[in-house]
């Protein structure tokens, strides 16, 4: 309409996003209508068949309302002779629920990042035909394969995302395999079975999810970063918290006893950890006596909360001895006679025992209010961490707080004064991600 001279030009764009949710906005029902439906696999069709056979690197394509599994063949087939090296397809069938990799012509060798959406896996994918596949998401999946042999097929992997994954699989024994799978990211799989890990170049890993039964193999020596969130119940929250773990009989507590098959996980870890699901300190509450030692962890992030206890601060701070920086996003939590000497809630005569065997020279809190709780959190960390060099305090700029930065920065100031490990420790207060204040030791 505006120039006869960019008529063609379609023909030589690298990229195609196309979402069927623009298309059938905004009139609702609009998609449930067969013929609608149809003219918009008919502008598909016309998109591809005026690119003819020009190269093409991206192709993201999302469709509510699928109507031939054929021609979503052909529209794959199309982009992957092209050489699309990066596909994105989020499909739904109207009669057929999920994308069948089974009838997809999955051949490429240019292809280097994949994600489905909606994906019913139901035959092994041959080695020799996505060789450059570097990149693999799958979300909504359905595995009727075995997943060993799948991940086997791809040489060249090195991240692989999992979420909302099913496993129908009779022996319930998963195993994630692949010797140059670097980034491994899962996360809501539906899975109670029996999961392995043998990836021994992974150096990314991020779990979140119930605890499976066990954890028979854990191939991870590489791993350098490990966001790690573990889901438990209230019930087990409230038996967490018991003194002694009262009216827990023996074997009823399954959490316990996969957490004794889950702490390799944990123990691979050679840099950095976030334990960063608020259930996930649960669990490691409940599991305080088979607690493991991470000999090389240096950096460790934890996400708490009023409601959360710090059952298992203690035992976690004594077993990292090489720990240097403790990131911390919220310091009040729910005060239980198991919170131990690290903080000062509870008051006991070997109090700060292990922050003073603690060796983190690092110390980040995050989501600060500036309460009276807090200052006396920050003021115990002071006192008892021997090595602590830097504190870094954030706070937000429009968060109601019971005190006011200037009147928060004075109480700072204050307590570096009366404190005796003051004089080795700078301390930064940060608001809005912005330097507020510092203090430099003198």
């Amino acid at each position: 309409v505006l120039s006869k001279r960019w008529r063609n030009l379609l023909a030589f764009v690298p990229n195609l996003q196309i979402d069927d949710s623009v298309f059938l906005h905004p009139e609702e029902g609009k998609r449930y209508r067969n013929e609608i439906r149809q003219s918009f696999v008919d502008f598909v069709d016309r998109i591809l068949a005026l690119q003819g056979n020009s190269p093409i690197k991206k192709v993201s394509l999302k469709c509510l309302g699928m109507l031939d599994a054929e021609r979503l063949d052909d529209w794959i087939s199309n982009v992957l002779v092209r050489g699309v090296s990066e596909l994105d397809l989020s499909i739904c069938f109207s009669v057929e629920e999920y994308i069948l990799m089974s009838t997809i012509r999955f051949e490429s060798k240019n292809l280097v990042k994949l994600k489905l959406h909606n994906a019913y896996i139901g035959c092994q994918i041959e080695s020799e035909l996505l060789p450059m596949l570097k990149t693999l998401v799958l979300e909504s999946a359905r595995f009727y394969v075995d997943y060993k042999s799948f991940l086997s097929a791809f040489a060249a992997l090195e991240k692989l995302v999992l979420v909302d994954v099913f496993w129908y699989l009779s022996s319930k024994d998963v195993t994630v395999s692949n010797a140059s799978l670097k980034t491994l990211t899962m996360n809501s799989n539906h899975f109670s079975g029996i999961f392995s890990f043998d990836t021994p170049s992974l150096v990314y890993f991020c779990y979140s999810d119930y605890v499976a039964k066990d954890y028979p193999l854990v191939k991870m020596e590489n791993l350098l970063e490990a966001r790690i969130s573990l889901l438990v119940t209230e019930d087990q929250i409230e038996r967490a918290r018991e003194p002694n773990n009262q009216g827990v009989e023996d074997g009823e507590d399954d959490v316990v006893l996969r957490f004794g098959n889950r702490r390799s996980c944990f123990e691979t870890c050679n840099g950095k950890m976030s334990i960063c699901g608020l259930s996930c300190y649960q669990v490691l509450s409940l599991c305080c006596d088979s607690m493991p030692v991470f000999k090389n962890l240096k950096s460790l992030s934890i996400k708490n909360e009023e409601s959360r206890g710090w059952q298992a601060m203690p035992v976690l701070l004594r077993n990292s001895p090489h720990l240097e920086t403790l990131v911390l996003e919220g310091l009040l939590h729910y005060i239980t006679d198991k919170c131990g000497d690290a903080c000062d809630c509870v008051s006991q005569e070997e109090k700060g025992r292990s922050l003073t065997s603690c060796p983190v020279k690092a110390l980040e809190i995050k989501g600060f209010r500036g309460t009276t709780k807090e200052m006396n959190m920050i003021k115990h960390f002071l006192d008892y961490f021997q090595c602590l060099r830097e504190i870094k305090i954030y706070m937000e700029e429009n968060d109601p707080t019971q005190l006011r930065v200037p009147e928060v920065s004075e109480v700072i100031a204050e307590m570096m004064e009366h404190s005796e490990k003051s004089s080795s420790c700078n301390i930064q207060l940060l608001v809005g991600g912005y330097l507020y204040k510092k203090w430099t030791a003198q």
